[in-house]
């Protein structure tokens, strides 16, 4: 899931952090929340809550509250200043010392709740959904991106369609995977590129990063579309080809350095007309014009280097 997707989104918010759903939260749209769990956590929580009073203290429609060291969450509803019965689920998909993604799934019933891809759990309502209109973190965790994201970027939801689970969205479009991402990543492209489509690579650069690279490749030859490398040293950007056994003229990018040692980092590269156009975190950072315009012999996107990848997607 992007963040360039949303209607509102906030970027490494101090913890903790309050802010205002702007028109609330509908059915069929969804919280995203991207983050790390300190290695030291013992617990955290999110809260969708009816404003964000302190006292007397707002109601919270859902409150999720991973408990590390007991290996489980808690989910309950506060109305008028009292918790209702917990809903415990025997499970912990949040790792201590590990980056995260969580998806908040807004129903008409419930929310459904997916973590890294996979589904966690289901709470029904117990208050009406229109009247969340905030979203509070807090606890020991830090968040690098959080977001609304609107209907047209989330399942279906009315009542008389079949509603596509959060886990199943945030699943769909991934790229197969290495088992071991740290030690360097490929993926086929299915069918391979197009118009319109984007690849999406989310991972975090490890804290003596000297450089990594990301490859869009050809088929099963060793031509590279497109060459983006990070370097670190110098805080610029290498763009560049290789084609029939040689590499084309460098393109740098001195101008633009969205990464940093040891942060979290989305990357989006979406192809345009005539060109590649990455951004970084949301923001457009530069274009690479085509040196081959098969775009469907685009097949294998490859990542490498000082990072760690969480994962890649095609969208």
């Amino acid at each position: 899931m992007s963040i360039s997707q949303s209607r509102q989104s906030f970027v490494k918010p101090a913890i903790p952090f309050s802010w205002t759903i702007q028109g609330g939260l509908l059915p069929g749209e969804m919280i995203l929340i991207q983050g790390t769990v300190p290695s030291d956590a013992d617990r955290f929580q999110v809260d969708l809550t009816c404003g964000s009073s302190v006292q007397p203290r707002a109601d919270v429609i859902f409150h999720l509250n991973p408990r590390m060291k007991k290996g489980h969450l808690v989910c309950n509803t506060l109305q008028e200043g009292h918790w209702g019965c917990e809903e415990i689920f025997q499970r912990m998909p949040f790792a201590s010392g590990a980056p995260f993604e969580l998806l908040l799934l807004a129903l008409s019933d419930r929310f459904k709740v997916a973590v890294n891809g996979a589904h966690v759990l289901d709470y029904k309502h117990r208050l009406p959904l229109d009247r969340v209109n905030t979203l509070a973190v807090s606890g020991k965790v830090r968040v690098d991106a959080a977001a609304v994201l609107p209907q047209a970027a989330t399942p279906s939801s009315s009542d008389g369609e079949r509603s596509r689970s959060s886990d199943d969205v945030a699943s769909s479009r991934m790229l197969v995977m290495s088992a071991e991402p740290r030690g360097g990543f490929q993926g086929e492209v299915a069918g391979g590129l197009c118009a319109s489509s984007s690849v999406v690579i989310r991972g975090r650069t490890n804290h003596a990063a000297e450089r990594f690279t990301v490859n869009l490749r050809v088929g099963s030859s060793d031509d590279i579309a497109l060459h983006i490398n990070p370097r670190f040293k110098h805080q610029m950007i290498v763009l560049n080809s290789f084609l029939s056994g040689s590499w084309g003229v460098e393109e740098r990018r001195v101008d633009v350095f969205p990464f940093g040692p040891g942060l979290y980092f989305e990357m989006i590269i979406r192809c345009e007309a005539d060109s590649f156009r990455v951004a970084v975190n949301g923001v457009h950072q530069l274009d690479y014009k085509y040196r081959v315009r098969d775009l469907p012999s685009v097949t294998r996107l490859e990542v490498i280097g000082d990072l760690t990848l969480i994962d890649a997607k095609l969208m």
